[in-house]
């Protein structure tokens, strides 16, 4: 009996197990997993179902980022839902019901070249805009479900959501044309794969113990993650030296992107005002964390992917300080949550982590070297940074200079060797995935369970891999002799489901505008034409004595827009026109997108006669300047003053295709549904979308505590002093393993508690 103890010692010394969980865990009825050597001892068998566990060791990151692409959805829904009638309401700027016309084709035929839910809004007794809010109001309910709770993270939760926002982004037009759009969609449909099938029954057990039990294929598809991490940093760093822009090239685009960006925060205005050397160095720092960091996603070393997950979110959180990029950046940060594993997020205790040191010189060796390996490679990227950017200490100013030392042909020589070798690791980071998936189902038993594991892992490893085919296409169109030279297959299968948004291709910041000051349109009204009074946004700036705002996660689209119609003429954004038309009718939807509170719009009593827009530049006002943001300047005329019923208006409106010839439907009293959507819309319509947003965000914390105050609590680990001393070589056992005798302890509790 002792000796038969002793080897139960030194098993789990050997594997590093702190508790008996993943027994019960392993064991459970439905799970599909046991451990091989399951027998009467009970710790001598859950080693090897611990070992099996801890090779996925992406549990909790799963977790979390399900969590975390459901409040996503939850805030863009809501967004969303807020902007609706005035962007696409049939009084809106670009009103829903002009982009689905029946052509005469099946209905799987017609779903399938338009893949949007809202060709079955007339069977309801809806029009198209009235379908949109019933998809943005149902999606954020089931995304605000999936957040709250466990048992609605499933796959189905997650293919409706993916789904309800394709649809919507069928219809959304100009104002749904953003890369953080596609980014969601794209992650979405990760999270479909990443989703469970099924939740595991619910059991009062510890944290470790519920890491135990994953399926062989359940870490497979959270790769794509990763990669997508990858492609969407790797690809936003190069295409900033690609573009040619004089402001990257030159480290100087910090010193204009603060006041440039299209709606900074108050912190902008401080971060404007840093010293320039250091603008140039966060250049450099910006193009390490990029291009050079990415590719450590996928380094075996977990230390490095580590220093990877963090310089990503220091960026994030940098980013989202100084600018309202609605919920990009947040998208952004759940999509690292693919750099993490179980052992960080549990923040073990040092005394564990010293427990697993190794004790044998192959184990320390290897330990060594991969140590060296990380100090090497740690040391080689300060060396690319100061070689690359040729830094220079100047301790008399107490400043760091910074100069490119490269030229665009080297950069992009280089970029042709770098492209497809970064495709092939990301090929070789895929077949260890599958090779480790595969080798977990060898260890499943029985052969039911095999049977089922074996489908499950050839399914979702088919859709893995197809998945990585197509992405390659959009990866590889910052190199094109790359994209060339990509196998046609992959640009077959890219080609069928592209309208699918499934992959894309991702490229922030590619150049800085406003390099002389920040373009920005200013819209005025007029009664007689003579005398003009400007129209303020909400979020936008116009009052150069107003602060930024902070919006954050919440994206004003109209304002959005009227920030890249600054960019170029009027002509290029045929969708101001309308704009212009709307509120020559004063119609309050659109009203409600630039100003929520009637009596802040000045022309809330009677629409203006005249509508014209202007040209100024804006730059942040210099510390010191009392009560001012901004400084700005008249540049010119954006938009010629213009009448309802003026033959410019007119003829504008024809070239755009603008004019509604048809008249809107009017809206059924008789439907419930309609009469819901209507009551709906009236309770939320006094709220401003950032209130609502936080607000969503405040019920999710409040019932959080709840359910942790509330909820129940696994029961504490047994100590080592409860439990009876062994009869047999007791002082033998204990030196040999001093913490062994409370896990023994702990894997004890659950059978108690049955």
């Amino acid at each position: 009996m002792a000796e038969e103890r002793r080897k139960c010692l030194k098993a789990r010394q050997k594997w590093g197990l702190r508790g008996g969980g993943a027994l019960s865990a392993w064991g459970g009825k439905g799970r599909g997993l046991q451990p091989p050597l399951a027998g009467r001892g009970g710790p001598l068998g859950s080693s090897p179902a611990r070992r099996v566990a801890d090779m996925a060791g992406s549990r909790l990151p799963r977790h979390l980022f399900l969590q975390g692409v459901a409040a996503i959805f939850m805030f863009a829904f809501a967004s969303l839902y807020t902007q609706i009638p005035g962007l696409y309401g049939p009084e809106g700027i670009l009103p829903a019901r002009r982009t689905l016309r029946p052509q005469g084709k099946g209905r799987w035929q017609q779903l399938w070249e338009t893949p949007t839910l809202l060709w079955e809004a007339p069977r309801l007794g809806l029009d198209t805009a009235q379908g949109l809010e019933l998809l943005s109001l149902l999606g954020t309910l089931l995304a605000l479900g999936a957040l709250l709770l466990s048992q609605l993270r499933h796959l189905l939760t997650y293919l409706l959501l993916w789904a309800a926002y394709l649809s919507v982004c069928q219809v959304g037009q100009v104002f749904l044309y953003f890369q953080w759009d596609s980014l969601l969609l794209e992650t979405g449909f990760l999270a479909v794969l990443v989703a469970p099938l099924r939740q595991p029954p619910h059991r009062k057990q510890a944290p470790q113990s519920k890491l135990a039990g994953a399926s062989p294929h359940e870490g497979l598809s959270f790769w794509l993650v990763r990669w997508l991490l990858f492609r969407l940093m790797f690809a936003s760093g190069v295409v900033k030296l690609t573009s040619r822009c004089p402001a990257w090239w030159g480290l100087t685009a910090l010193t204009y992107h603060y006041e440039t960006q299209c709606l900074p925060t108050p912190a902008a205005w401080f971060a404007h005002h840093l010293p320039v050397w250091l603008h140039k160095l966060s250049v450099v720092a910006t193009f390490l964390i990029e291009i050079a960091v990415p590719p450590l996603f996928f380094a075996p070393i977990r230390r490095l992917r580590l220093a990877a997950f963090y310089s990503q979110v220091l960026l994030q959180v940098l980013i989202i300080l100084t600018g309202n990029y609605n919920f990009f950046n947040l998208l952004t940060l759940v999509l690292t949550t693919a750099l993490l594993d179980d052992v960080h997020l549990l923040a073990e205790s040092g005394s564990s982590r010293r427990k697993k040191m190794p004790t044998s010189w192959p184990r320390a060796l290897l330990a060594m070297l991969a140590l060296l390996l990380e100090l090497a490679i740690y040391g080689l990227l300060a060396y690319g940074m100061v070689h690359c950017f040729g830094l220079e200490v100047d301790w008399e100013q107490y400043a760091i200079h910074s100069r490119t030392t490269f030229t665009f042909h080297q950069f992009s020589q280089w970029l042709k060797t770098v492209s497809l070798p970064t495709m092939w690791l990301g090929a070789a980071s895929l077949a260890w995935e599958l090779l480790t998936a595969l080798w977990r189902w060898t260890q499943v038993r029985g052969w039911l369970q095999k049977f089922c594991a074996a489908a499950q892992l050839s399914i979702f490893g088919a859709a893995t891999v197809a998945l990585f085919m197509i992405s390659l296409v959009p990866y590889s169109y910052m190199e094109p002799s790359t994209h060339g030279r990509l196998w046609t297959g992959a640009h077959r299968l890219f080609g069928t489901v592209e309208h699918l948004q499934l992959a894309n291709s991702y490229g922030l910041f590619r150049r800085m505008t406003g390099l002389g000051g920040r373009p920005e349109v200013v819209l005025e009204g007029s009664y007689d034409g003579h005398h003009w009074t400007e129209i303020e946004f909400m979020y936008k700036p116009g009052n150069v004595s107003r602060a930024p705002p902070v919006v954050t996660p919440h994206q004003p689209r109209l304002d959005w827009q009227m920030w890249f119609a600054a960019l170029g003429p009027h002509t290029q954004s045929p969708w101001f026109t309308s704009l212009v038309l709307r509120l020559l009718q004063g119609k309050e939807p659109v009203i409600r997108l630039i100003q929520n509170h009637a009596p802040t719009y000045p022309f809330h009593k009677q629409p203006p006669t005249y509508v014209r827009a202007q040209l100024y530049k804006y730059w942040f006002s210099q510390p010191g300047e009392q009560g001012r943001w901004w400084r700005r300047q008249w540049v010119e005329e954006f938009f010629p003053a213009v009448s309802l019923g003026d033959p410019t208006l007119e003829t504008l409106l024809r070239q755009f295709g603008l004019q509604d010839k048809s008249p809107p439907r009017a809206r059924s009293s008789s439907s419930p549904l309609t009469e819901a959507l209507y009551w709906v819309r009236k309770q939320l319509s006094p709220l401003e979308a950032p209130t609502l947003l936080w607000g969503l965000l405040a019920t999710v914390g409040a019932i959080r505590v709840m359910q942790a105050l509330l909820g129940p609590r696994p029961s504490p680990p047994a100590r080592e002093k409860q439990r009876p001393a062994p009869r047999e070589d007791s002082g033998a056992t204990s030196k040999q393993a001093a913490p062994a005798p409370s896990n023994s302890s702990r894997s004890q509790t659950p059978r108690r508690k049955k």
